[in-house]
């Protein structure tokens, strides 16, 4: 027993106050505020990364279905994985790794639609964006902008960063990340404030899908872990006026054709190289070639990148895509192999609208320029879709001067890795990177230092004062 009273109980209590007290400190959510100076450096910035969110599946199905009989469109870069979940780009904010503080906005949105009435507009009209996700301790807290038509008054509502979802974040260590902070399967309820923005399709603490993301975190003010943006200058010398380098064409491909490669039928993914970048909604090819001639409206352009969609009785690699825009009409062509058979040479995929193609500050550029597939490039899609099926937009952007700088392409960050034991909940920290994890089943952060779980609570508290008690009793039997 610890002695009743005198000086021999003293530095026992002391001790095992000092044990608790570090303990609970450890442990209390916000217990440090947002933004001051720690151990290991005050809040670092947060650029580049995705956040990943289905908002409500439900909701998904019911807009697509028979009933509401409408769809949705996205803006921005945003893009889906899988079919069922968004994906928002371009990670910015910042991150305390000695309070866990978190914030972070991205970019992209979403735009539902449905009940479309006689005269064109839609009942149902809803949209999205720019989501933005703020932590403190145990609780975060998604923002997003919202533009909504009430129901029944068909009344519009626009309101920027509105409270949408409250995230559970409870048994999760957000301090002592490195080069990059991963969340998986957050659970979210809709808030008051979202309801409303909602539309009052549904009532607030009504659940949402979880929210994922993965966010890099900068070693210091001013620098980047990250490779070079591609966003920048081009590096274009000197040439004979007409021709360039540098040049960038975008293309997704398809949006339902990335959702079958990744769903459940497909169950397969893509692979980049050759210097291809992915911009999540769509591709860039890189380093482009050829000449431009402003007064007869044409131009010919060669591109470095592949592409190759594998999964179940796919497989199938894009390559060495060609441009070229002649009286306001453009052709996007690749060399196209299947089952890793010798390709087909310069096959044109795709035809899309080029009137656009113009020169402003150096730049001679198309944005988003509406597509669709030729007779040749159905036959490279095996016939999935027919010739003149509506394709992903195309951009492009050529430099004509060396001051010129390619549109930014969205920033995913880096691609977070799967948790050990399971593939789909949380994320693994790389070498050198500590990662807060959250998942249905999986409570723990990776980190390089034991830490117990905030989950454990009380329980915790006793276990450790438990220890302290045997350490003291052993001493006081020794001495």
């Amino acid at each position: 027993m610890l002695p009743s009273s005198g000086p021999a109980r003293a530095p026992v209590v002391a001790l095992l106050a000092a044990v608790l007290a570090a303990v609970l400190a450890g442990w209390a959510p916000g217990a440090v505020p947002s933004g001051v100076a720690h151990a290991d450096g005050a809040a670092r910035t947060v650029s580049g990364g995705r956040l990943d969110w289905g908002i409500k599946s439900s909701f998904q199905s019911y807009v697509t279905g028979p009933i509401a009989q409408g769809r949705s469109d996205l803006q921005g870069g945003a893009a889906t994985i899988g079919g069922s979940r968004f994906r928002f780009h371009s990670a910015k904010g910042s991150y305390d790794a000695g309070s866990g503080a978190f914030e972070a906005g991205f970019s992209g949105g979403v735009h539902f639609t449905g009940h479309k009435k006689p005269d064109g507009s839609y009942e149902l009209d809803l949209t999205i964006s720019r989501p933005a996700v703020r932590i403190t301790g145990a609780s975060g807290t998604l923002y997003a902008d919202m533009v909504s038509k009430a129901k029944g008054s068909g009344e519009v509502t626009r309101a920027s960063q509105v409270p949408l979802a409250a995230l559970d974040l409870k048994g999760v260590n957000m301090r002592g990340a490195g080069s990059a902070v991963s969340l998986a399967n957050v659970p979210a309820t809709l808030t008051a404030d979202g309801a409303k923005a909602f539309a009052g399709y549904y009532a607030a603490g009504t659940a949402l899908d979880p929210v994922a993301l993965s966010a890099d975190v900068l070693a210091e003010a001013g620098a980047s872990s990250a490779p070079p943006s591609p966003s920048g200058s081009p590096g274009k010398k000197d040439a004979p006026k007409g021709e360039f380098t540098g040049a960038a064409v975008d293309w997704g491909v398809r949006r339902t054709f990335r959702e079958y490669v990744t769903g459940s039928i497909a169950q397969g993914s893509w692979k980049l190289a050759d210097g291809a970048q992915d911009g999540g909604a769509l591709f860039r090819f890189p380093a482009g070639k050829g000449a431009y001639d402003e007064a007869a409206h044409t131009l010919d352009a060669a591109f470095t990148g592949t592409v190759r969609f594998t999964g179940n009785h796919l497989d199938l690699a894009l390559s060495a895509v060609k441009v070229r825009a002649e009286d306001g009409k453009g052709t996007l062509a690749a060399d196209v192999a299947s089952g890793g058979a010798e390709p087909r040479r310069n096959v044109p995929l795709v035809t899309f609208d080029a009137s656009g193609l113009k020169e402003k500050d150096g730049l001679a550029a198309v944005t988003e320029a509406p597509a669709k597939l030729t007779a040749d490039g159905a036959k490279a899609f095996g016939g999935m879709y027919q010739e003149g099926a509506e394709m992903d937009p195309v951009s492009l952007a050529v430099p004509l001067d060396a001051k010129a700088k390619l549109p930014p392409l969205p920033d995913l960050g880096k691609a977070p890795a799967p948790a050990e034991g399971d593939p789909t909940a949380g994320q693994k920290a790389d070498s050198g990177r500590k990662v807060a994890t959250k998942s249905a089943t999986d409570t723990s952060s990776t980190s390089s230092f034991p830490v117990l779980p905030v989950a454990a609570g009380g329980a915790g508290v006793v276990v450790v004062a438990a220890a302290t008690l045997v350490v003291l009793r052993r001493r006081r039997s020794a001495g």
